[in-house]
């Protein structure tokens, strides 16, 4: 669970881009995305197969 605490002079803006910074970190939206609905056999394996390359594009960078 995203949370965050304010700081004594902090904002409400700096204190949602911290927790919006937060919920992207924990991937929150992906995990409810991800559960949301039905997929099918198809569609899981096209989600599958691009974080398959997004893993090996950012795994082969020096």
């Amino acid at each position: 669970m995203a949370q965050i605490i304010l700081g004594e002079n902090e904002g409400i803006e700096s204190a949602l881009r911290r927790f919006k910074r937060q919920v992207s970190k924990a991937d929150i939206f992906a995990d409810m995305k991800k559960n949301r609905h039905f997929e099918t056999p198809l569609q899981k394996a096209k989600r599958k197969a691009l974080a398959r390359r997004k893993k090996r594009r950012f795994r082969s960078k020096p």
